[in-house]
């Protein structure tokens, strides 16, 4: 879990209406689901909006283990004494902060139990331990995240949960937005950026087929932040690219095959 009061404002580059429809959400205390691929910048447009607001983001990485009560607190041994620690989740709606809960989907099914009563009208969180019911104040903000393509059978966000959000999907960026990323994120100049961009076009192309999903804007950045750091172009897209997008011997040629087109 990371809790971020930086005033700093991450950068981020808006592709529509996102920022608008999420200061809304915000100033109308409803809930917003971000929905999309890995690595197309969910969590920084989070953390933007969250520096933009001035207000204290506390963001949960879900996995399979994560259980109501990580989010909600638990006693403790502090010092000889058994004390109550908030969780994430309580520490938000105390302070009236936002709390980002990074696939939501991977969590266990007890913290969508807890979250109903945060999503409508009564905004409580129900602290079964200490007996105590939280009222969220106005400026408590959930957010949740989680990519559709690996949605399965015992995986998968029931209507009666998506339906408590307002949605947003995201995409990869255009190729002109991804290219102002690129640059603000790594400070590789726009001509050596350029063929990065054109190359994650043609993998994305491919996604479904010989891929789980197409290269994200975040292993771009990496291979772009190693380019400009003074590595070769190979090099950094071997790393950066083609070892953590396959495991197959085949599927790697293939895009060494795709880097040699673009780059010849």
């Amino acid at each position: 879990m990371n809790i971020a009061t930086t005033p700093a404002v991450p950068f981020y580059q808006p592709t529509g209406r996102e920022c608008a429809l999420f200061r809304s959400a915000h100033d109308n205390g409803l809930p917003l689901l971000l929905k999309g691929p890995t690595g197309c910048g969910k969590t920084r447009f989070v953390e933007h909006m969250a520096a933009q607001l001035g207000k204290p983001l506390f963001t949960v990485a879900c996995h399979d283990d994560l259980s109501a009560a990580d989010l909600i607190g638990r006693y403790l041994l502090k010092g000889g004494e058994t004390v109550w620690v908030d969780g994430p989740l309580t520490r938000a709606a105390r302070t009236g902060g936002i709390c980002y809960l990074d696939e939501v989907v991977e969590a266990r099914k007890d913290v969508t139990v807890v979250l109903h009563p945060l999503t409508d009208t009564r905004r409580t969180l129900m602290i079964d331990r200490t007996g105590e019911e939280l009222r969220a104040p106005k400026d408590f903000m959930l957010v949740a995240s989680y990519n559709p393509g690996y949605q399965n059978v015992l995986k998968r966000l029931k209507p009666s949960t998506r339906q408590r959000f307002l949605s947003i999907t995201f995409d990869f960026p255009d190729p002109e937005t991804e290219l102002a990323v690129l640059n603000s994120e790594s400070g590789l100049d726009a001509a050596r950026a350029k063929p990065l961009v054109r190359l994650a076009g043609y993998i994305r192309r491919l996604s479904g087929m010989d891929l789980e999903e197409g290269v994200s804007t975040r292993l771009l950045i990496y291979a772009a932040t190693l380019m400009a750091g003074g590595m070769g172009v190979d090099q950094a897209l071997e790393a950066a690219i083609i070892e953590p997008l396959s495991d197959e011997p085949d599927v790697q040629q293939s895009l060494r095959d795709l880097v040699a087109t673009v780059y010849g």
